[in-house]
């Protein structure tokens, strides 16, 4: 996996954390598992467009 499709990884999981935390603090959102699904989508495109 290279670097940018790592880094796109870490981000996901990243702003999974932040968002579930947020859920548990505040209460949920919904943009903001909005924002979340479409960054985990982009991220597996990513990985999935790198060469073999």
């Amino acid at each position: 996996m290279p670097g940018s499709a790592k880094a796109m990884a870490a981000c996901t999981v990243g702003g999974l954390v932040v968002t579930t935390a947020y859920t548990v603090a505040l209460g949920s959102s919904g943009w903001l598992w909005f924002a979340w699904v479409v960054l985990a989508l982009v991220t597996v495109g990513v990985v999935a467009a790198r060469p073999s």
